[in-house]
């Protein structure tokens, strides 16, 4: 049995944090595009060369490249029992496109998960985000203050915010991802495989829902009882 999911959220919706959860509980690798055009960079191949002229020009990759460099990363041994594929299609001739190369290697999503969080309170995660330029560390300073006033738990440096967590600049985050994303949910919505989730309160309650919205989906544990509960 696989468990093939797309995950969905606004920028500072949470979702890189369940992504994670998903990932240690059921053993399933969490992929970033980002992640996977660096590496697919970093390793020469025919398709990495392309994408590092594009990216190089400061231009965005193309679908053309993008969605087979998804497909490969798919067809890794690591992804057989299944995938949590995050922020993946963002446009709907991208959804399109990966619906084919799923389809050609027998798969299909599962579940797309959205997790939805007020507007106002994306802002306000956003603006709250602190990084360590050190060590990379982040802190959401009203539920994590660092020992010591502005400075780094582990390291001791100053954090730092970057431009685009500024409460403008999140405003415009949010309305580019809700404008040019938020589109594919309906491309995936006369599936049935939509699954929306409150993305607010704490952290564990966020999971609970996660997991509730996977639902019969969950693969089962060795003892025969589905995997739930708390993480």
């Amino acid at each position: 049995m696989t468990l093939d999911l797309a995950l969905y959220g606004p920028p500072g919706s949470g979702k890189g944090t369940q992504a994670e959860r998903l990932r240690d509980r059921f053993g399933i690798p969490h992929i970033s595009t980002g992640d996977i055009l660096r590496a697919e960079i970093a390793a020469k191949t025919d398709l990495g060369r392309q994408a590092k002229a594009i990216v190089d020009r400061g231009d965005l990759v193309s679908d053309e490249i993008m969605i087979p460099i998804v497909k490969a990363r798919l067809a890794q041994k690591d992804c057989e029992p299944g995938f949590i594929l995050d922020g993946f299609p963002r446009t709907i001739p991208q959804a399109e496109g990966l619906d084919r190369a799923l389809e050609e290697m027998g798969r299909s999503f599962d579940r797309v998960i959205y997790l939805e969080v007020p507007v106002p309170e994306l802002v306000e995660r956003l603006s709250d985000r602190w990084l360590c330029p050190k060590c990379g560390r982040t802190y959401g300073k009203r539920a994590e203050a660092p020992a010591d006033g502005n400075r780094c738990r582990v390291d001791g440096a100053e954090l730092t915010q970057r431009e685009d967590d500024r409460p403008e600049a999140a405003q415009r985050r949010i309305d580019v991802y809700l404008r040019e994303t938020l589109p594919v949910l309906g491309h995936y919505r006369p599936v049935g495989i939509v699954a929306d989730v409150d993305g607010t309160g704490p952290i564990d309650a966020v999971t609970e829902r996660v997991l509730a919205a996977l639902g019969d989906l969950i693969p089962p544990s060795p003892s025969g009882r589905a995997e739930g509960g708390r993480p």
